[in-house]
């Protein structure tokens, strides 16, 4: 059989990415709750194997499983709820600390822009308006949204139970699809990423648990209202890479300045979630997740923004699993292992330029190379 030239195959990857983008794009509906679900089931296998070992009827322990998952995502959102409870408890203390801080960043205002209380006034009534001008339109828009994140709850209970019910059958599909020269690196591939999502999401779930209990323990500590409330907050948005922390430090931020008329207790804050992140970063993770995913932080960077922007905060959240998966599958194919450095963190410290071995696409050199030891 006549090889297609290296340009053809290039472009045919190529345009294999863009249709890629384009199909997850518009059915992003479809896709993100059978994503969703596909590593949810994943990570009640455990769970699921343990109760078959007890020799549980198979529909039962799927139950089961699911019910687990769902028991757990109820004590969160319970917690979550009662913090959020207390806080709008505090609502009169917080409209009062609101007006404090706003009349001295007024008083700030005026002082260096020369820009007068009663214009600033005009002009917060005006964007007001034009924010009660388009409400209608607001609201419509919120409520399809609503609409569509209780159909995308809805299905992922049910997809979890037949991706579970049916592995079997999607597993011998999965064979099928190709020689049976090629089964044992199948095999290869899907347990390793069996073994590395199971990792990383039961690592995240290990990560949100102490991350609420050491930041909600320091604030308390120092005295800060609501500190559990900034924690979980904190905690959750931590599981999108990058983007999450930011959004949480400024909520953060927020809560803390509503709920106190102390200046100092928003530094303790940002310092109390800047040690706590360190730790997270430096220490903790990587002793629960190891190196399972070994993603380069500009792939990360990109893939949450690409994430987002097609799927929104599930996509953002999925982004890290679904490149370790293609990652995986990348290097276990000599056709796409260029593919599988690209995605990597394995950095050669000798250029490609002036070192003509590091080029080329045997594993062994590469990772001499960056070990430095080729001359």
């Amino acid at each position: 059989m006549r090889t297609l030239p290296i340009t053809v195959k290039r472009s045919i990857e190529l345009l294999g990415l863009v249709l890629l983008f384009f199909v997850f794009y518009v059915g992003q509906s479809i896709i993100m709750p059978l994503l969703m679900a596909f590593f949810i089931s994943l990570m009640l296998l455990p769970v699921y194997r343990f109760l078959k070992r007890l020799r549980i009827p198979e529909i039962i322990a799927i139950v089961l499983s699911i019910f687990f998952a769902i028991l757990i995502i109820l004590v969160i959102a319970g917690f979550f709820s009662w913090q959020v409870g207390l806080l709008v408890q505090d609502f009169p203390q917080l409209k009062q600390n609101f007006i404090a801080h706003w009349d001295n960043l007024s008083a700030w205002i005026q002082e260096k822009f020369n820009i007068s209380s009663t214009e600033q006034g005009e002009m917060l009534k005006e964007q007001s308006q034009k924010l009660l001008d388009n409400t209608s339109s607001v609201l419509s828009g919120a409520m399809v949204s609503l609409t569509g994140i209780f159909v995308f709850i809805g299905l992922i209970p049910i997809y979890t139970f037949l991706i579970l019910f049916y592995k079997n059958m999607i597993l011998r599909f999965i064979f099928l699809w190709f020689n049976r020269d090629d089964h044992e690196t199948v095999e290869c591939v899907l347990r390793e990423s069996e073994v590395m999502v199971k990792s990383y999401l039961i690592g995240l779930l290990i990560q949100v648990t102490y991350m609420t209990l050491l930041l909600g323990g320091i604030l308390l500590v120092i005295g800060i209202d609501h500190a559990l409330l900034i924690a979980i907050l904190f905690a959750v948005l931590n599981l999108i890479p990058y983007v999450g922390a930011l959004v949480g430090n400024i909520l953060g931020v927020l809560i803390t300045l509503s709920s106190s008329n102390q200046l100092w207790h928003v530094a303790a804050v940002l310092i109390a979630i800047t040690v706590v992140q360190f730790l997270d970063n430096n220490i903790l993770m990587p002793k629960i997740v190891g190196s399972k995913i070994k993603i380069n932080a500009l792939v990360s960077i990109l893939g949450v923004v690409v994430g987002g922007t097609l799927a929104g905060v599930s996509g953002m959240f999925l982004s890290l699993p679904i490149i370790a998966l293609i990652k995986i599958v990348f290097d276990r194919t000599d056709q796409f292992n260029h593919w599988g450095m690209l995605l990597g963190d394995e950095r050669p410290k000798l250029s490609p330029m002036s070192n003509y071995v590091v080029r080329l696409r045997n594993r062994h050199v590469r990772k001499k190379g960056s070990e430095g030891e080729i001359d």
